[in-house]
């Protein structure tokens, strides 16, 4: 009766934490928006077009989700007037940009303003609406390369050229004869990092960025192309419009309001985007070097970074807490010897079963994959609308509890059976055997382990950028994306990262050597035989 009641009590449990942790009130992807709401999603690294900043001005719009941190830009004006057009109150989204397209499928965001180009493929999954700028392809490289006097296509064989990921900059790379075409990268913070570094030779882009690229750092040059020298081009592949979702009804009049925008005014906006982008005022301080850029970006950043450091040892810790604590239930429900009676059997083997999908699951994809697919998936196919926070606290307390949970059960069979017969023998049942004698000293066993869980997850939170969790490094990457810092801002947020992980780890130590005692120590009977002997 006892065992029954204890494999009925840990799997109620273990169902109850599935079930909370998922609990959610489906909605309509229109319905998560207040009707006097525009959600409006964008990189926020993407000078000029949009950008992060630290302050309101010039016009910025909070970032939703984020204390003392703005968006500003090209895009962000566009967005100000299409949310005023329609009488809406606008909402900026920071979200990066392979997540886009996927955000507004899936509901979480209602537009993406963000500097996005309506091509045949991006048109079959969401609507567009008429252009908002149009713009010519550069090619932005270093000044003192043999590629900066490049006058056509031509000139740029053999060398090492990119563009991001899930744009059309990367396809008309092969237009280019004798290139080497390299791997498209995720964002523009990682191709200025890349051009800096000389990994690769050039990337293209657009004027506007081009521009700026060449404002902010002297460093860097723009390749411009006569009409009949450059990339050949359909017309909307240079074009930027706000992307919908499929059948929008606002899709009408968003095209009216942009037509009220003049062509004269949409050129004084990206003019003035180009000059107040927070990069540009740094450019022209006469102090230079390591040490002063560290300096400069941590008065302009240090708040945003030391909030996305609190937020990545928040879901560490949380996790950790939870994902082993699930662990232990699944290690110990693992270890249950099997039941006698045929129903609990049955049931028992099918949980064991179910069990080990999960494990399998969560130890054999990785987090990246697995975080797509709880915070976009859930929302496109079931209208769960999770928030980024609680779905990052789920993805990585069960990304660590499917690890923990082998851990456990390998700690539980490594206490010596004859434990396990001794604690039968007084008639203790295996209940009271678990909690009394095995799992005190598992936890101990495991408690390097658990550790080491946490230091990983401290790190791992930087995955969770693919979902725009705004921990320390996506803090980090929005900074880089905006002043063009890159070795100075990573040398910081990899100095806090050391910082946080060389603590917790010193912490476990000393919580180690409090539950293991004294190492050594002498007998009262052996102490006195020495004093005599001396």
């Amino acid at each position: 009766m006892n065992k029954k009641i204890s494999v009925t009590a840990l799997l109620t449990i273990i169902l109850s934490f599935f079930t909370v942790a998922f609990a959610a009130t489906p909605a309509a992807a229109d319905s998560q928006t207040p009707t006097d709401t525009l959600r409006v999603g964008m990189e926020a690294g993407y000078a000029p077009f949009n950008w992060t900043q630290t302050t309101d001005a010039h016009g910025a719009v909070p970032i939703q989700g984020e204390n003392s941190a703005w968006a500003g830009g090209y895009d962000v004006q566009i967005a100000k007037k299409v949310a005023a057009g329609l009488g809406k109150k606008l909402e900026i989204v920071k979200t990066s940009w392979d997540g886009l397209p996927v955000a507004l499928q899936s509901g979480k965001i209602d537009a993406v303003i963000a500097g996005m180009s309506p091509t045949a493929e991006r048109k079959k999954e969401i609507d567009f609406t008429n252009p908002y700028y149009e713009s010519h392809l550069v090619i932005v490289t270093r000044k003192d390369s043999k590629y900066a006097d490049a006058k056509n296509l031509a000139d740029f064989k053999g060398a090492k050229l990119t563009a991001q990921l899930n744009t059309f900059h990367y396809t008309v790379i092969d237009q280019i004869p004798g290139v080497q075409k390299e791997q498209a990268q995720k964002d523009f913070s990682a191709m200025r990092a890349a051009l800096s570094s000389g990994v690769i030779d050039g990337y293209v882009s657009e004027r506007p960025e081009g521009v700026t690229a060449t404002s902010v750092d002297k460093n860097y040059a723009m390749v411009e192309f006569a009409k009949d020298k450059g990339f050949k081009t359909n017309p909307e592949d240079v074009q930027v419009a706000v992307g919908m979702r499929k059948g929008d009804p606002d899709v009408a009049k968003v095209n009216q309001i942009l037509a009220g925008i003049s062509e004269e005014e949409r050129t004084k906006l990206m003019d003035a985007a180009i000059k107040e982008q927070p990069a540009a005022s740094d450019s022209s301080e006469e102090k230079s070097g390591f040490l002063h850029d560290i300096k400069t970006i941590w008065n302009q950043y240090g708040g945003l970074f030391l909030r996305g450091a609190g937020l990545t040892l928040l879901i560490a810790i949380v996790s950790t807490i939870l994902g082993t604590s699930l662990g232990l239930l699944i290690g110990v429900i693992r270890s249950l010897p099997v039941a006698e009676n045929k129903v609990l059997f049955v049931f028992q083997k099918f949980f064991n079963w179910l069990l080990s999908v999960y494990i399998e699951i969560f130890r054999g994809t990785p987090m990246m994959v697995q975080a797509m697919v709880i915070y976009y998936g859930l929302a496109q196919v079931f209208q769960i609308d999770l928030n980024r926070t609680l779905a990052a606290f789920i993805i990585v307390s069960f990304n660590t509890g499917a690890y923990m949970s082998e851990i456990v059960r390998g700690g539980i069979f490594a206490v010596d059976p004859g434990q396990f017969e001794a604690a039968q023998a007084i008639g203790m049942t295996h209940g009271q055997t678990m909690t009394k004698v095995v799992l005190p000293q598992v936890i101990r066993n495991i408690l390097p382990a658990t550790g080491n869980e946490f230091v990983i997850n401290i790190k791992d939170t930087a995955v969770l950028s693919v979902i725009s969790v705004a921990d320390l490094f996506f803090q980090g990457t929005s900074a880089a994306g905006t002043n063009y810092k890159f070795f100075p801002v990573f040398t910081i947020v990899g100095i806090m990262y050391l910082i946080m992980t060389y603590t917790i780890s010193r912490i476990l130590r000393l919580v180690e050597k409090r539950i293991d005692g004294p190492q050594s120590y002498i007998k009262a009977d052996e102490a006195e035989l020495e004093a005599e002997e001396e």
